[in-house]
């Protein structure tokens, strides 16, 4: 074996189905795991390289976190040499906290904060005019540019520097007028017009009135100006005033001839500075800038309406009347008991914030600028739009001082988004809340962050980065990955695409099945040789050897459609939308084009709506829908998971584990301890393990670390009571059952058709690797939506139902592609319609028609710019999939 200054060695994994693997990893290159789904490529990259390394470094932290090492499963590998501290970049999204946003993900929202803090214009949230704390010297310089600019115009200037002692305040001031007199001063402005204070002054006492005292009247010409001897007096008037008026003084100036009194207020343009933040005209005392008065996640930054969420819960009293809705709010928001909580959400309905308006901040926040935006206005361009802006912010501050403040945070800002951008995410805004972002975009902003942190040494380990990518932006995310492996980094990639395995340094193939018969590396290689090896299915495609055969296209009866007018929710430019209902259809477009707007925001709850009223979620705008009268249902099959707990998984979620508890009740010795099919379900009382309520693990909060799950020490990981777990059959309990493959299970359950049935289906759909009880919170996106698509199979047959996926071949190898077109034509066939938002060529050329959106992502995008079979989708010109197709398909 070659040293581990150059490798990463892995010696007999036997992780899930590997079959005793010893593998090299070459350091410092672009690794590409490949092989059929379930072939053992996330087992060798997350559950051994990747847990084994957060062992290692668990192992080097303090007492505390050594504490919880001895729970943590130790990988099944004999020895893995050469291992550098991992980071692994999965398909989980990102925090569903509403409070996580794009912004505060990739911490450019943090460098922003300190940004304005530093450099921000502050602005009264009330009027409108920029305040500032400012020096005497610092005033008395804006005194002398005001006068220059006068002396620009005409040959002289007559001014008053004043000191506002009342501002628009009740009361008659007879001692205020005696005292500014003893002070020495001889004059004063009262509500606009200038006195003697050797007269005798006398206000109404219940108006509100202003009274200004003057400090010096100055009378300039163009001859005789000098800044030099103008400065120091201004300087002077200015002390006298800021400490008469509190801190605030005005420059005035007299327009008409001479200084007659009274003058009157329209003789007067008045310039009002403050050496504190504070509104003159409005009297608001500003906070002083710092960070935290930009957060939404600070009591000193949020708004108090929303506590920073910018948006908030309210009860649809169109479902209930108002007494109701006030009782049902009150309820929601004071009771603690779950079950009450999600009966009442079931009425509630996600406002926008009435006092920030979905901008989190409080108006004091939102009305400090630089460059004349908001921090609010700034998180709403797109990234692209950002990066832009901030290369050119240096040379629009006011002052050197400002330029060299702000250069760093630029510079590290400007880093990030290049990165962000660079990863195929440019349409995206800072503002975007993480819980609204598909698994792809996730992935690529936390791949983005790692380039941004500079780490070096380090081993990557990503699953899947091209989900949700176009063709035309994987060169983008090649790049990005090449330039982590240049910082002298390993990066492990687990990935089907073809253009990641061209570009890759070294491909390791599993196979050469799925499940059992997989978990064996048949291949490993340059892409050179993977393509000359026979063994390789992998090698097969890339050769051109194997491929997803076309078909011709379906001719789909125009009168039979859905029709969707005036679509303009979120970027959708107001476009009419066409869909043939009978066939494949599918969807495409650059990522950000407007895909998920038109299906999951707009499509499927306006055609939920038109079939069931009372069907919650409001549809994104449009103005008319046709054809719904066709349908008997739509189904959104997505790629959220189908459970949240470990005690979710392809059994229960597919049916089979019913079919299995009741089988298992009817054996003889559970006749015989009088157990029921409840007893053999983790989700009531009765057999199942209450230690860890049936879910065979349990979490351990590691505070500062990611939480740690570790196996249930009374169940030893098994989910049940002794006596459940001493009934078997084929000497294999329930603990045993759930451990099988669904490929596995077909056999093992061979005699029993009602269970074989549903089995059948999922291996039909090419699940037939995964574990009968593989908790559904370690199942991928793809994962999941297979398992969606086949509970629909396994129901009774069903026609005119409409199907909307998102991006199913996820996760799948070019020979998974294959088996699953053969499940959705097998929909089809049925009398059903199918809709797919999709990037794959594969699925894309089988499609009857396609409808393409863009150009562009983001604000460039959201129209149609192409539709039609594939064929005629290839040769439009303003196409990025077209270009693909006519490239890849119909150009071979």
């Amino acid at each position: 074996m070659t040293n581990t200054k150059d490798y990463i060695t892995i010696r007999g994994a036997r992780e899930n189905n590997l079959a005793n693997v010893t593998v090299q990893i070459p350091k410092n290159k672009l690794v590409v795991l490949s092989g059929v789904s379930g072939s053992g490529k996330s087992s060798i990259a997350m559950e051994t390289l990747y847990a084994e390394g957060q062992r290692r470094y668990v192992e080097s932290l303090s007492a505390y976190a050594r504490q919880f090492l001895g729970m943590m499963k130790r990988p099944e590998v004999d020895t893995i040499d050469g291992l550098s501290p991992a980071i692994a970049i999965d398909q989980h999204s990102l925090s569903h906290n509403p409070r996580s946003t794009v912004g505060t993900v990739t911490e450019i929202y943090d460098y922003f904060r300190v940004l304005f803090a530093r450099v921000g214009l502050p602005h009264c949230p009330e009027c409108g005019r920029e305040v500032s704390r400012q020096t005497e010297v610092g005033i008395a310089n804006k005194m002398l540019a005001r006068i220059e600019q006068i002396l620009a115009k005409q040959a002289q200037a007559r001014l008053m520097v004043l000191a506002p002692v009342i501002r628009d305040k009740k009361g008659e001031f007879g001692k205020l007028f005696f005292n500014l007199k003893k002070k020495g001063f001889s004059q004063a402005r009262v509500d606009g017009y200038v006195f003697s204070l050797n007269d005798d002054l006398f206000l109404i006492k219940p108006n509100r009135h202003n009274i200004e005292a003057v400090i010096d009247r100055i009378v300039v010409t163009k001859k005789d100006y000098s800044a030099d001897k103008l400065r120091q007096r201004l300087v002077d008037d200015v002390q006298i005033g800021l400490d008469l008026a509190n801190d605030l003084v005005i420059l005035g100036e007299v327009k008409d001839k001479g200084f007659a009194m009274p003058e009157k207020p329209k003789d007067f343009a008045d310039l009002l500075f403050s050496r504190r933040f504070a509104c003159p005209d409005c009297d608001i005392s500003l906070p002083p800038l710092e960070p935290r008065l930009f957060s939404f996640n600070s009591p000193q930054g949020a708004c108090k309406k929303c506590n920073g969420i910018g948006a908030q819960l309210k009860i649809d009293e169109s479902r209930v009347s108002p007494w109701k809705a006030q009782m049902m709010e009150k309820q929601y928001y004071s009771t603690t008991s779950d079950v009450i909580r999600q009966e009442i959400e079931k009425y509630m309905i996600k406002e926008i914030c009435p006092v920030c308006r979905g901008r989190r901040l409080k108006q004091v926040s939102l009305a400090v600028t630089v460059d004349n935006k908001s921090i609010a206005q700034m998180t709403e361009l797109s990234l692209e739009e950002l990066r832009d802006w901030i290369k050119k912010l240096p040379g629009k501050l006011g002052t050197d001082a400002e330029a060299q403040v702000a250069g760093s945070l630029v510079a590290e800002i400007g880093g990030r988004l290049e990165f962000l951008v660079s990863v195929g995410v440019d349409y995206l805004t800072l503002s975007r809340s993480s819980s609204t972002l598909s698994v792809g975009e996730a992935q690529r902003i936390r791949l983005a962050s790692q380039i941004g942190t500079g780490l070096t040494g380090v081993l990557y380990i990503l699953d899947e980065p091209t989900v949700g990518l176009h063709q035309r932006d994987t060169q983008k995310l090649i790049k990005t990955l090449k330039k982590l492996r240049d910082l002298g980094n390993t990066v492990v990639v687990v990935e089907h695409d073809e253009e990641v395995l061209e570009a890759a340094d070294w491909i390791v193939d599993f196979g050469p099945l799925a499940g059992k018969l997989g978990g064996k590396v048949v291949a490993e290689g340059t892409p050179a040789e993977i393509k000359k090896k026979r063994s390789s299915l992998t090698g097969q495609y890339l050769s051109g050897h194997k491929k997803v055969e076309r078909r011709e296209p379906r001719h789909l009866d125009q009168k039979h459609r859905i029709l969707l007018r005036g679509c303009q929710e979120h970027n959708l430019k107001r476009i009419d939308v066409n869909i043939p209902l009978g066939g494949l259809v599918c969807l495409t477009g650059v990522s950000g084009s407007g895909k998920s707007t038109l299906i999951h925001d707009t499509l499927y709850p306006a055609i939920k709506q038109a079939l069931d009223p009372y069907f919650k979620q409001k549809p994104g705008v449009f103005t008319e829908i046709a054809g719904v009268e066709a349908l008997e249902n739509v189904l959104l099959i997505d790629q959220s998971p189908i459970g949240r707990t470990s005690r979710s998984n392809p059994a229960t979620y597919s049916g089979v584990f019913t079919d299995i508890r009741q089988f298992l009740a009817q054996t003889k010795e559970a006749r015989l301890k009088g157990l029921d099919s409840t007893y053999f379900s983790f989700n009531t009382k009765g057999g199942r393990c209450e230690a860890c309520a049936g879910q065979g693990m349990n979490r351990i909060q590691m505070q500062f670390l990611p939480d740690v799950w570790v196996t249930c020490e009374e169940c030893g990981g098994k989910r049940f009571q002794a006596p459940v777990l001493e009934v078997e059959y084929k000497e294999k309990n329930i603990h045993d059952i759930l451990n099988l493959t669904i490929g596995e299970a077909l056999e093992f359950f061979s005699s029993f058709h009602k269970i074989t049935h549903k089995l059948e289906v999922l291996k039909k759909i090419g699940l037939d690797y995964l574990e009968l009880g593989q908790p559904s919170p370690t199942l991928s996106g793809g994962e999941s939506q297979r398992l969606k698509v086949a509970r629909e199979l396994v129901k009774p047959s069903r026609k005119d139902h409409l199907y909307l996926l998102d991006e199913p071949t996820t996760g799948l190898h070019a020979d998974d592609v294959r088996k699953l077109l053969a499940v959705l034509e097998e929909l089809i066939a049925k009398g059903n319609s199918v809709v797919v938002i999709e990037h794959n060529l594969d699925i894309i050329k089988n499609a009857d028609w396609v409808i393409d959106l863009g150009p562009e992502g983001g604000e460039k995008g959201g129209q149609v710019v192409a539709e039609g079979p594939p064929n005629v989708v290839a040769v439009n010109e303003g196409s990025w999939t077209g270009e693909f197709l006519e490239k890849h398909v119909f150009g071979k």
